[in-house]
C-alpha cells in the first residue's frame, strides 16, 4: 500500500482512506499509482460488495500534490507520463463493476473531486465544498474526466467548473447533481446506502453498472456482451429467488456473489 493510503474492510464494505490530513489528503504520485491495484483486488475479492472512498480528518481530498510537480511535471515528457497515472486510476475506479462510493467532508479540490466524479455515488455533509482548477493552473483536463463531468451535471455547469476554477458548496453540488445527497451524519448515512447496495442482487447490479458504463463510454445500442449479461441474469439464482420472494411477499435472500 502506498504511503498515505489507508484501506480497511468491515464485512462486504471496503474503505479506502486518502490519509494525509496534515497535507488536506493531497495525493501523490505513488497514490494515483496504487488505485488501479487496489480496484482489482476489490473486484477481485468475492467477499466485497462496495467500495467507500475517503478522506482523514476534515478533508475529502484537495488534489493532487503540487509541490511534486517540479520534479515530475517539469518537461511535456513528464506531464504526460503523470497525466498517465492518473488517468489510470480514474480508469481504473470508473470501470469498476462493483459500487464505489465518495464520502465526502471538507475541500473536494481538483484531483479529489475528479476521484469523487470517477465514482458511482457521491455523498457529502455541509461542510463540503467543491471545485476543479486546472484553468488555475494552465492545464487541459483530461478528456475521460471531462465526459464522466459533463455525463453527471451537463455542460454549462462542466464549463463553470473547468473554465472558472470557482468553488460551490454542498447545497449547490446537490442542486446541480453533483451529488446524489447530503446527510447531516455522513458515516450514517452512507453506511445505510452500502448496506443497501450490499442487500440487492449483485448480479443485478453489477450487470447494470456494466451497462451504465458502456453507455456513458458511447455506446448507443446493445451488443453481445449487453445481451450475454442480461440472459445470465435471467438462467442465474438471484432470478429465480427475486421472483419468489416478491410471489411470497418477503424480503429476498440472493446469493450470487
Amino acid at each position: 500500500m502506498a504511503a498515505g493510503l489507508e484501506f480497511a474492510r468491515d464485512g462486504e464494505v471496503a474503505t479506502l482512506t486518502f490519509a494525509r490530513p496534515e497535507k488536506k489528503n493531497a495525493i501523490s504520485h505513488d497514490m494515483w499509482a496504487a488505485i488501479p491495484d487496489i480496484v482489482a483486488d476489490v473486484e477481485g475479492d468475492p467477499g466485497l460488495k462496495v467500495l467507500v472512498l475517503t478522506g482523514a480528518g476534515p478533508d475529502f481530498s484537495a488534489g493532487a500534490d503540487i509541490s511534486e510537480f517540479g520534479s515530475l511535471r517539469s518537461t511535456a515528457d513528464g506531464a504526460a507520463a503523470y497525466d498517465r497515472v492518473v488517468e489510470g486510476a480514474v480508469t481504473a475506479l470508473a470501470g469498476m463493476t462493483k459500487p464505489t462510493v465518495a464520502k465526502i467532508r471538507g475541500n473536494c479540490i481538483g484531483g479529489g473531486c475528479q476521484i469523487s466524479v470517477a465514482c458511482d455515488f457521491r455523498f457529502a455533509d455541509a461542510t463540503a465544498r467543491f471545485g476543479i482548477t486546472p484553468a488555475k493552473l494552465g492545464i487541459v483536463y483530461d478528456f475521460r474526466s471531462t465526459r464522466q463531468l459533463v455525463s453527471l451535471i451537463g455542460p454549462a455547469h462542466a464549463r463553470y467548473f473547468l473554465l472558472s476554477g470557482q468553488l460551490v458548496d454542498a447545497a449547490r453540488a446537490r442542486e446541480i447533481g453533483l451529488l446524489n445527497d447530503v446527510f447531516t451524519d455522513l458515516d450514517a448515512g452512507v453506511s445505510d446506502f452500502a448496506a443497501t447496495l450490499c442487500s440487492r442482487s449483485q448480479t443485478s447490479v453489477r450487470g447494470m453498472n456494466r451497462i451504465i458504463g458502456k453507455i456513458l463510454d458511447g455506446q448507443s445500442e446493445s451488443d453481445s456482451e449487453v445481451e450475454d449479461i442480461r440472459s445470465a441474469a435471467i438462467h442465474g439464482e438471484d432470478y429465480a429467488e427475486g421472483v419468489a420472494a416478491f410471489l411470497d411477499r418477503r424480503p429476498p435472500k440472493f446469493t450470487a456473489s
